[in-house]
C-alpha cells in the first residue's frame, strides 16, 4: 500500500492567539524576520525586555514576539492582563505577546512543536530549558537560529541576521 505524503507545515501555516485574544497569523510577517521568545515577569532574565523592545524598534524588518510561559521556576503566575499591564509600565513593551503557553512536554502548543522540532522546522531539534530562549526565523519563513536565556536580545549573535 502506498503511503500519503505528510502535509508539511511551514512557519506561515501556523498561528498563535494574541494577548487580548486576537489571532496572530504568522503569513502576516511573510518578508520580514521574527523573533520568537518565551518570557516571564519574575525571572532573572525580565529585564530583557528592554532589550527586546529596543530592537523592535530598531529594526523594521523585524517582528519580536513575546510569549508568555508559566512552565519554569513558576515565574510567570499572572493573568494575561496582568502581564500585559507590567510589561507597558515597567518596559514600555509595543510588540506583540500571546496569550500564555506551554512551550515544551505534553501539552506544547503547536507553534513551539514546529520551532524544537527539526522533522518540522528543518533545522534542528531544540530543547527549551528557561525562560527568555529566543528563536529567530528570517525573512523567508525558515528558522535559522536559537539563542539560550543568557544570549542578549541585541547581541551580535542576533543583529548580524537583521543588519
Amino acid at each position: 500500500m502506498i503511503q500519503p505524503l505528510l502535509f508539511s507545515q511551514t512557519f506561515y501555516d501556523l498561528s498563535i492567539e494574541g494577548i487580548n485574544g486576537e489571532k496572530i497569523l504568522f503569513q502576516d510577517y511573510k518578508g520580514k524576520y521574527v523573533l520568537i521568545v518565551n518570557v516571564a515577569s519574575r525571572c532573572g532574565y525580565t529585564s530583557q525586555y528592554s532589550d527586546l523592545q529596543e530592537l523592535s524598534q530598531t529594526y523594521d524588518n523585524l517582528v519580536v514576539l513575546g510569549v508568555p510561559c508559566n512552565q519554569f521556576g513558576f515565574q510567570e503566575p499572572k493573568s494575561e492582563s496582568e502581564i500585559f499591564k507590567f510589561c507597558s509600565n515597567n518596559y514600555d513593551v509595543t510588540f506583540p505577546m500571546t496569550k500564555k503557553v506551554n512551550v515544551r512536554g505534553g501539552s506544547q502548543h503547536p507553534v513551539y512543536n514546529w520551532l524544537t522540532n527539526k522533522k518540522l522546522n528543518g533545522y534542528d531539534d531544540f530543547r527549551i530549558s528557561w525562560n527568555f530562549n529566543k528563536f529567530l526565523i528570517d525573512d523567508e519563513g525558515k528558522l535559522v537560529g536559537h539563542f539560550p536565556s543568557g544570549v542578549k536580545p541585541l547581541s551580535n549573535e542576533i543583529t548580524k541576521f537583521l543588519n
